[in-house]
């Protein structure tokens, strides 16, 4: 990737599949918006050149969410999608609904299992009250905390129970998040850097962040999908931050002052 100012410009970028986001024209009921964005899955790959797909599942129906995998999957592949990302949502106490869901994946469908990079937060957030060993989930598959990261101590107990990775997230505090980034980085566990729908002047530090922290891949970046015309005014002079190209953002605008928002050129009125 082209470097700027000592960080990647130009970051990979992961798209949103939520769980109730129609994937195929059977799921569609009439009453989607007409607004010129993309609405089904296949044309959101195209349209911005995707090559990574996090998987919202829902974490207490398997059959469902081994179906939705597996669908996103064979659409991922036959549009050239690389990565693949599956987030349980918190949903889940019981380690082997995780490990037999990834085990029917791997038997059943193993490019599609190849495909997955990490898995993210199965289990409750509230790490001190639910203790519970992951070490047979990260054997399988890279295992990334989430809403349990915003705190150095907590990432700490986290690995100790068997997670591999760290999910950071600016909306969690710029400094909480560096914490742990410092201390996941020194206990060799790896990072990744996820939205929380961040628009306007928020996408910013969010992908500095992301750029600079040495991510498994690139950042995750959802405002373009729900809220793509409130960053207008910021797209004029970041264009690259605002609109996802070939798979990628870039952050090659970003000034060299502060934390180069160019805030003086932009036209927001707030």
């Amino acid at each position: 990737m082209l470097l700027v100012s000592g960080f990647e410009a130009k970051i990979p970028v992961w798209h949103l599949v939520g769980g109730k986001d129609p994937i195929n024209e059977s799921e569609l009921i009439g009453d989607e918006p007409d607004d010129g964005y993309p609405v089904l899955l296949e044309d959101w790959i195209k349209t911005d050149g995707l090559k990574c797909l996090k998987i919202k599942l829902r974490g207490n129906d398997s059959e469902w969410d081994y179906d939705r995998f597996v669908e996103v999957g064979n659409i991922a592949i036959a549009n050239d999608v690389e990565w693949l990302s599956t987030d349980f949502n918190c949903q889940v106490n019981d380690v082997n609904y995780v490990n037999d869901i990834l085990d029917k994946v791997m038997n059943e469908h193993p490019r599609i299992y190849g495909m997955i990079l990490y898995v993210e937060q199965p289990f409750p957030y509230d790490l001190e009250k639910n203790r519970i060993d992951v070490h047979s989930v990260s054997a399988r598959k890279p295992l990334f905390m989430d809403e349990s990261a915003h705190d150095w101590h907590l990432v700490k107990l986290g690995r100790s129970l068997g997670w591999t990775g760290v999910a950071l997230k600016t909306c969690k505090t710029q400094s909480g998040a560096l914490l742990s980034l410092c201390w996941a980085k020194a206990h060799g566990m790896t990072l990744m850097v996820q939205d929380l729908t961040n628009p306007m002047l928020a996408q910013i530090p969010h992908l500095q962040l992301a750029a600079n922290a040495g991510t498994i891949m690139g950042v995750e970046s959802n405002a373009m999908q729900f809220y793509p015309a409130v960053s207008e005014p910021e797209a004029k002079i970041h264009p690259g931050i605002y609109k996802r190209r070939n798979g990628v953002l870039d952050l090659s605008t970003i000034g060299d002052v502060g934390f180069g928002y160019r805030i003086d050129e932009i036209d927001r009125i707030l």
